[in-house]
């Protein structure tokens, strides 16, 4: 499917006045990549990439990911080039609202565009985490007929990116696992966004990831057509049995001498010559031109990749009836069919002993094993933490090198990079990951937790160690603020059950949900079983977000709101005063998408007197309460007793 140079050169400048045009009229963007990658493009999507432009979808595509993104007019003018459903309009519309080329690449919102790209290095462990679905999906799911999955598996970065130590997370995990179906492009251009990257770094990048694994080659010139056709072949056909990284020398901007090679072709500057360089390029004065000839070329090369398409399609059919178990499987992990509704998934979850005692995270880990064997495409890992995170899925075995259908991933100490690398396995749709870590630590992977909202990925944090509750270990280990800071992320289901029941409720909202995360918040210290509520209160008063887990005996006077290991402290002060109500809020969000009339039934409107209570930062609460038992400050060291009557968060504060 090779085209000849002149076609390939000839496309390459043309995405170059592309992304130039697209630039200027919006005086905004990032001209830099686009313009010095643009030969890359033009070999990648011309001859190299393995995708079908009218199945954006297509399971056994090669992933292609820009985590660069701020260079997305790149991305988005091939794609355009390419075929997809991205017109010469929506390349107009860079940068406008409602348009499919947003400032940076937004999953679900662009044909073609698998992640949500914006924050540095957060591809490249985005593509770490397809490679582990694709190897995963492999071994699961390949026959001795047909191989449903076998593809590759690309991003392109660059200097910020590799300077962002998310990456280096990331791909010292693809080397510790040998992912060889991964090849990154390290747009080498020695610039970052204020000056030359010398100014800030002096590594040898190919040493570094020689020494995490990884095969390296260099492409000394990365506008040469010929040269990058060699080196992009040799990476995807290598059988080095490691993940291949592809340095490509570029020169920054090129096409707009008066700002390539320097930090002022990083961003629009370049825009104002726009017309100088489209002459320049031989480009005509016609802005958002490209060639019949191009298009001719392009749509060409677009009828094979549909043909090998068609192909595959036609196998994976002879495929579903010859591995019927298999393919049950596969369309239950894909569409997620046995977990449609969370009532449903409750039936799965046996009733706690009334003598039940555990931490939360306990109790997690026993409803996670009960679902996983219900639920294929559930897959979990942890930051060097399963033997305190509890999520571990028993006989289910270890993703590694030669047990690749192993559901559980070993992360190592990499809180960002495991963030990254769940979010790209939940990018990929085939399985559903969860990921754990201690609360307090989720701040080293908020970058990627943000994006996985933002992108509305569904997917799971288990976030234990959840207050002061976690006692001995100190203020570093006690989260005070970060359940707080959790919930101020939009489109983020932030649950903090009480007791076992309510967890196991937690574990049915978040598999079923549609549109976003959720991060379960859970408990060091053991918590008794709530008896004095009903289980079916609990278990459906926790899909609502919040209920009435004690209801007053005379006219209501007094609401004790309360979420976590405080409830069991809001029901004994609730105790001791008739004409108080206690409820359970384990999940805010979840509260507020409940009707008028439901949330009016829990917290009348004509009761002011209401008193929330939390192991954690009080500032939040006030939206539901007019006083907060908590703590605004650190904790210290101490058992767990001692550092709640510290706080006065007791019985006496909550009657007083």
């Amino acid at each position: 499917m090779n085209m000849n140079n002149e076609t390939l050169q000839k496309a390459a400048n043309e995405a170059r006045g592309l992304a130039i045009d697209a630039v200027e009229a919006r005086a905004s963007g990032h001209l830099g990549l686009p313009l010095g990658c643009a030969e890359i493009g033009a070999v990648l999507f011309g001859e190299i990439l393995k995708f079908d432009p009218k199945k954006p979808e297509w399971l056994n595509r090669d992933r292609f990911i820009l985590s660069a993104g701020h260079g997305s007019m790149f991305l988005y003018s091939w794609l355009h080039i390419s075929g997809y459903d991205l017109s010469i309009e929506d390349i107009k519309s860079f940068r406008m609202k409602g348009s499919k080329t947003p400032g940076h690449p937004e999953f679900g919102e662009t044909p073609g565009v698998e992640v949500t790209s914006g924050p540095l290095g957060q591809g490249i462990g985005n593509a770490v985490g397809m490679a582990v679905s694709e190897k995963m999906a492999a071994a699961r799911f390949n026959s001795a007929d047909m191989k449903v999955f076998d593809h590759k598996v690309w991003a392109l970065c660059g200097d910020g990116c590799m300077q962002e130590g998310v990456s280096a997370e990331a791909a010292a995990f693809a080397g510790r696992h040998k992912l060889d179906n991964l090849i990154l492009l390290y747009d080498s251009n020695d610039v970052t966004l204020d000056a030359c990257a010398e100014k800030t770094s002096a590594e040898n990048t190919a040493m570094r990831y020689e020494a995490y694994g990884w095969e390296v080659t260099t492409l000394k010139n990365g506008h040469d057509i010929e040269e990058i056709r060699r080196a992009l072949t040799a990476a995807r056909d290598s059988k080095s049995g490691k993940p291949r990284l592809v340095i490509c020398k570029t020169i920054i901007a090129k096409g707009i001498p008066e700002v390539a090679d320097s930090a002022k072709g990083h961003g629009e500057g370049g825009a104002k010559f726009a017309a100088a360089a489209r002459k320049n390029l031989g480009l005509p004065e016609q802005k958002f031109f490209v060639s019949n000839e191009t298009y001719k070329a392009f749509a060409e090369a677009a009828k094979e990749r549909e043909k090998a398409s068609a192909a595959w399609s036609e196998g994976f059919v002879a495929w579903q009836k010859t591995n019927p178990d298999k393919a049950a499987e596969l369309d239950s992990c894909i569409n997620r069919k046995a977990a449609a509704c969370p009532r449903e998934l409750l039936k799965l979850i046996p009733e706690f002993p009334q003598t039940d005692k555990s931490a939360t995270r306990s109790s997690s880990g026993a409803i996670m094993n009960v679902l996983a064997k219900k639920l294929p495409f559930m897959i979990t890992g942890s930051a060097d933490l399963f033997g305190s995170t509890k999520n571990y899925l028993k006989d289910m075995g270890d993703f590694d090198v030669d047990t690749p259908a192993g559901r559980n991933i070993w992360y190592g100490v990499r809180e960002h990079g495991m963030g990254a690398i769940s979010n790209g396995i939940a990018y990929y749709g085939v399985f559903e990951p969860s990921c754990a870590g201690f609360l307090t630590f989720a701040g080293y992977m908020l970058g990627s937790v943000r994006v996985s909202a933002l992108a509305r990925l569904n997917m799971q944090y288990v976030f234990t160690h959840d207050s002061v509750g976690v006692g001995f270990d100190g203020p570093t280990h006690q989260p005070v603020e970060m359940v707080s800071i959790l919930r101020c992320i939009p489109r983020l289901d932030v649950v903090r059950p009480a007791d076992s029941e309510e967890c196991a409720a937690a574990w049915a909202m978040a598999l079923t949900r549609k549109d976003g995360p959720t991060a379960l918040a859970l408990s060091r210290q053991d918590l008794p079983i709530l008896n004095s509520i009903p289980v079916s209160v609990r278990r459906e008063g926790t899909l609502k977000g919040a209920y009435i887990a004690k209801k007053e005996t005379e006219k209501l006077e007094k609401i004790i709101i309360a979420t976590g290991s405080e409830l069991q402290l809001a029901l004994k002060a609730g105790e001791k005063e008739p004409a108080t109500r206690v409820v359970s809020m384990p999940c805010m969000e979840a509260f507020e998408r409940q009707s008028a009339e439901y949330k009016e039934e829990v917290l009348p409107e004509c009761c002011k007197n209401r008193i929330a209570i939390e192991a954690g930062i009080t500032g939040l609460w006030y939206k539901y309460a007019d006083r907060v038992v908590g703590t605004d400050d650190f904790g210290f060291s101490a058992d767990t007793p001692e550092l709640f009557e510290a706080f006065g968060i007791n019985e006496e504060s909550v009657l007083g």
